[in-house]
């Protein structure tokens, strides 16, 4: 199997666990969950993901014990990215390196 068939492969299972972890019960916060499930089940590279489930392949054969762990890391790296973009959470006077005046 080649590289690009490989990592194909290590998206797609990703993806299915993704799935797995994202909450669809009706609940009080379905709207925060909608969210986070439009933003989890992007079009991602799924790299952090990927390179822990590669990395334990190096020492056991029996991989979908890390998949917990390699949805929690890519989920934390989702959060990262909207926690980033979202100003009214971490509305701190210096973000990048910029100043911003209120």
């Amino acid at each position: 199997m080649d590289f690009k068939e490989e990592l194909k492969k290590y998206v797609d299972i990703v993806n299915s666990e993704l799935e797995k972890y994202i909450k669809k019960d009706e609940c009080p916060e379905k709207t925060l969950n909608s969210s986070a499930e439009y933003s989890l089940i992007s079009s991602a590279k799924r790299l952090r993901p990927i390179l822990m489930i590669s990395s334990y392949k190096l020492f056991k054969d029996d991989y979908n014990k890390v998949f917990p762990f390699a949805i929690a890391m890519e989920m934390i790296h989702n959060f990262s990215l909207i926690h980033d973009d979202l100003p009214a959470i971490d509305n701190d006077d210096i973000r990048h390196r910029k100043t911003y005046k209120s």
